[in-house]
């Protein structure tokens, strides 16, 4: 199976980056499966349902949101009336919505994808991830009903994230960080043949301060002080991802590449 997963798209302009690039990039690569996290993707501070729907219809089979996953209020309502929109299993209990699911391709393989959040260096006290994953993990082995895993791990620090990587060895096709939007160097396939990224990057312009004009957060960092809101910067953006093939049989990575399309980032394609 060829699986690709896309970073958090950030803002207009990573929107903009996934209509123009995603149909392209399911032909040419012919794409079997593809998720994207959305969660930044409205203003730079969580997905409308409008937003929403142009992501799905631009090629994503799924859409995982994050920390922001309900920044806008719409969503509240939209991810119940949508199933192909996750939000983190370890969120509150009573969060509308699911944090994994099991999605159907034509040809009858199917596709379990979840997302957690971390909880080193987070806001809020989000519950336990490890034992949230695990006890779907369990229920859902690769090589039976399934043909590929996907987990999306929401996370600031980069040892909880490789730990949730080495966590899900061999029980997952794939474990990619999002939440830094910064693209790490470190993509690989696990001794148990997990495809494993720190984090994917993000979809937007990278002539910014994390997908944020660079002024007010230099401003910020500088002075301690806060004159303007966050607002996403506007100029060329770069797809960034990860590009797998699985064996179905397995559910296993055979192969997995970095990729960076467009903008100011160097990349390559599969």
């Amino acid at each position: 199976m060829k699986l690709l997963f896309l970073g958090d798209v950030m803002g207009r302009t990573g929107r903009s980056a996934i209509a123009d690039n995603l149909p392209r990039l399911r032909r040419e690569w012919a794409l079997d499966f593809v998720v994207v996290n959305g969660e930044n993707a409205t203003a730079g501070m969580g997905l409308s349902a409008e937003h929403a729907q142009g992501i799905l219809k631009a090629g994503a089979d799924v859409i995982t949101l994050g920390d922001h996953a309900f920044d806008q209020k719409d969503m509240l309502k939209a991810i119940e009336d949508e199933p192909r929109i996750l939000r983190p299993i370890n969120y509150a209990k009573t969060a509308p919505g699911k944090g994994f699911d099991l999605f159907s391709l034509a040809d009858g393989r199917k596709v379990l994808v979840m997302q957690a959040l971390g909880q080193v260096f987070m806001k809020k006290p989000f519950a336990d991830p490890y034992s949230a994953v695990d006890q779907v993990l369990k229920a859902h082995p690769m090589g039976r009903e399934l043909a590929a895993c996907i987990v999306d791990f929401h996370a600031e620090a980069t040892s909880e994230k490789m730990a949730m990587g080495h966590w899900c060895d061999g029980r997952a096709s794939l474990v990619v960080g999002t939440h830094t939007h910064v693209p790490t160097a470190d993509t690989m396939i696990l001794s148990r043949g997990t495809a494993y990224q720190t984090d994917a990057g993000m979809c937007g312009d990278y002539d910014s301060v994390i997908g944020m004009e660079k002024m007010e957060p230099m401003r910020r960092f500088v002075t301690g002080m806060a004159r303007d809101r966050f607002q996403p910067a506007t100029g060329a953006a770069s797809l960034s991802g990860v590009y797998v093939e699985t064996d179905d049989k397995t559910g296993l990575a055979s192969r997995i590449v970095a990729v960076r399309e467009g903008g100011r980032l160097v990349g390559q394609a599969p």
